[in-house]
């Protein structure tokens, strides 16, 4: 299906033409993309914490907790900057929300999660074909403003007082559809603006989205649940719509759109001809936008050809595990921290929702770690594994040692997101990227958000999975949730075996006949 001619330039940028009376250079408009991305998945990363904020107002457990005056409302560093008072009214701290405070809570808590997270799942692999065939912008644009919008109606149960499993149930399923189509999009668009010259750390320091969001929506949910924990989903909803206007009048999807050749069929440089093309005439670039020669000619490609890529299969079940692990972080670390003692000491739900955005600083150090290493050693599936057999013990001393004092939790769980996330962010930017531009497809970039879509679309049922194993597992006591962490970590690290022998075969000088890992070795080509 041909849509280059049905694109147009975004109004935004047009508008900001009129003004300068000039295009932006490829180097402006590379930074524009990448800020424009970065914040439009920080949004959708935001959007997905709340539930995970609120969980232990819903289902509160208070035989497992001490009375008020012993709960710490002052963790190191932050002090009382952050938590003042215990932060919503007493009624819901007590009586948690209905139907999540009964016996079998934590485990509808889990029920929910797995509703959003395998509809996201099933969604992506529609999301990264649909990506491929249609505008990514408009296509952005509105995944957004939709999971917003049902995210923001998932908090209008507190207002409605809404007591139905179904409601919830029903919210989260519809924000997970319109969340597939996130991912897919956004690693598409940078694919077709950026080489794979040092792809890895570019997209390591980018995909510091995905923890900054993480923060932010922390932040923003626990700053407002005091109002009542409806406002804990409404505000990310909202400002979750807001990035997709921001999309709809600024991002450019493709060079084509603005006048530039197609990157990734040209060596992954901008072709520059006898008039530089950072000169060429306002008017003439918004004509051109799509109508490159053989761009009209571009196809998605199929899910079947698409998992033939080599590499594409072997990635795509190592973020499964991968996912699974950072996932279960991601929804039940608040709960895990107000629900164990540290240091002796009990913390305020606020609390620990704030504290818990040091596990996302970890891994924004470790997705940036990650994709140096491997952009410096060529060795993405030796660098992912690595990181992921790391986890496994750093996992294990946080879980046994993390309740000795708070400056010990933070730590240790600083350096467990730094091997947690690093692995996961890798591989599913730069090594997407790589592989859905693999030489097989012939400089068919259109292949970006299919191939996105069947690696992280694999790692979303594992992501499902793992917090749905918690909401059960938490019952019987956390070392059982820690022990499924460190199986899961272990299954991902294993998984990448056969591509790991391929790269230190060719380190060594070892040519196999078809090298498993080929195309996430030379990047030069």
């Amino acid at each position: 299906m041909a849509t280059g001619s049905k694109r147009k330039t975004p109004p935004g940028i047009l508008l900001l033409r009129r003004i300068r009376g000039r295009n932006w250079s490829p180097k402006t408009f590379r930074y524009a993309i990448l800020l424009i991305t970065f914040i439009a998945y920080a949004c959708y990363h935001a959007s997905r914490k709340p539930s995970s904020i609120v969980k232990s107002v819903l289902h509160p457990e208070p035989s497992t907790k001490p009375p008020r005056e012993h709960i710490n409302t002052y963790p190191w560093p932050v002090g009382n900057v952050f938590v003042k008072e215990e932060e919503t009214d007493a009624d819901h701290v007590n009586k948690g929300w209905e139907p999540f405070n009964g016996k079998g809570g934590t485990s509808r808590l889990g029920e929910i999660d797995v509703a959003f997270l395998a509809c996201y799942s099933l969604g992506m692999y529609v999301a990264g074909h649909l990506g491929d065939t249609l505008d990514l912008r408009l296509f952005l644009t509105w995944g957004m403003i939709g999971s917003g919008f049902f995210v923001g109606l998932f908090g209008m149960g507190y207002f409605w007082d809404v007591h139905a499993f179904w409601f919830f149930l029903v919210m989260q399923m519809a924000a997970g559809l319109f969340q597939a189509t996130g991912w897919p999009s956004v690693v598409a668009v940078v694919g077709n603006w950026f080489g794979k010259r040092k792809r890895a750390l570019i997209m390591g320091i980018w995909n510091a989205h995905t923890s900054v969001g993480n923060i932010c929506g922390s932040l923003i949910a626990a700053g407002v649940l005091e109002y009542g924990w409806g406002w804990s989903f409404i505000a990310p909803g909202f400002v979750m719509s807001l990035g997709g206007v921001l999309v709809y009048l600024f991002l450019a999807a493709y060079p084509e759109d603005v006048g530039f050749p197609d990157i990734n069929s040209n060596s992954g440089k901008f072709i520059k001809r006898r008039r530089n093309i950072e000169e060429v005439d306002v008017e003439v670039a918004g004509e051109s936008s799509g109508s490159e020669p053989g761009y009209e000619h571009k196809t998605g490609v199929g899910l079947l050809q698409a998992c033939m890529i080599p590499g594409v299969i072997p990635f795509a079940l190592c973020l499964f595990f991968s996912k699974l692990v950072a996932y279960t972080f991601l929804y039940w670390l608040p709960f895990y921290l107000s629900q164990t003692p540290i240091g002796g000491e009990y913390m305020s739900v606020k609390t620990a929702g704030n504290l818990s955005t040091l596990f996302d600083v970890g891994g924004i150090v470790g997705g940036i770690l990650a994709g140096y290493i491997s952009d410096k050693f060529k060795a993405r599936a030796t660098t992912a594994a690595t990181f992921m057999y790391a986890a496994i013990p750093a996992m294990l001393v946080y879980h046994f040692y993390g309740g000795v004092s708070q400056t010990v939790n933070i730590l240790l769980m600083m350096v467990t997101g730094l091997f947690v996330n690093g692995p996961y962010a890798l591989i599913t930017t730069a090594v997407s990227a790589d592989l859905g531009t693999h030489k097989s497809l012939q400089g068919d970039s259109r292949a970006l958000a299919t191939v996105t879509a069947i690696i992280d679309g694999t790692g979303s049922a594992g992501a499902a999975l793992g917090p749905l194993l918690t909401g059960f597992l938490s019952t019987l006591g956390w070392q059982a949730v820690f022990y499924m962490l460190v199986v899961g970590a272990l299954c991902a690290g294993l998984l990448l075996t056969r591509l790991v022998i391929a790269e230190i075969r060719e380190k060594l000088g070892y040519v196999d006949e078809v090298p498993a890992s080929e195309p996430l070795l030379d990047e030069s080509r």
